[in-house]
């Protein structure tokens, strides 16, 4: 399947970094929004040819992990969601609204 091919299909043009960096196309699940998609859909990438702007989608047996979990309706955070909660502590006292520093000084003039 060539770039442009994928292209048509999602109705948008790669990132440059499609064109650029053969890892772009690895099948690391985390690596981008469209990686986890074919993944989801049961696809590998194989035969990445960068300088041809080719590559080949193998047909898995069963996709990696199963189905992505937004696919049944459910939300689930990610799970370093909250990871630091509580490392830091803001006194009553401060006004997170208020202006800081000389830009919002100037701008508030």
């Amino acid at each position: 399947m060539t770039f442009a091919e994928i292209e048509s299909i999602i109705g948008a043009p790669l990132p440059p970094s499609a064109r650029k960096h053969r890892a772009w196309w690895s099948n690391n699940p985390s690596n981008s929004v469209i990686t986890h998609a074919w993944l989801a859909a049961g696809y590998r990438t194989e035969q990445v040819d960068i300088a041809s702007e080719k590559l080949v989608f193998h047909k898995a047996d069963t996709p990696p992990n199963g189905p992505p979990q937004a696919s049944t309706g459910e939300i689930t955070a990610h799970p370093l969601f909250g990871a630091l909660a509580g490392q830091v502590t803001i006194p009553d006292s401060t006004d997170l609204t208020a202006p800081t520093g000389a830009r919002w000084e100037a701008d508030a003039a």
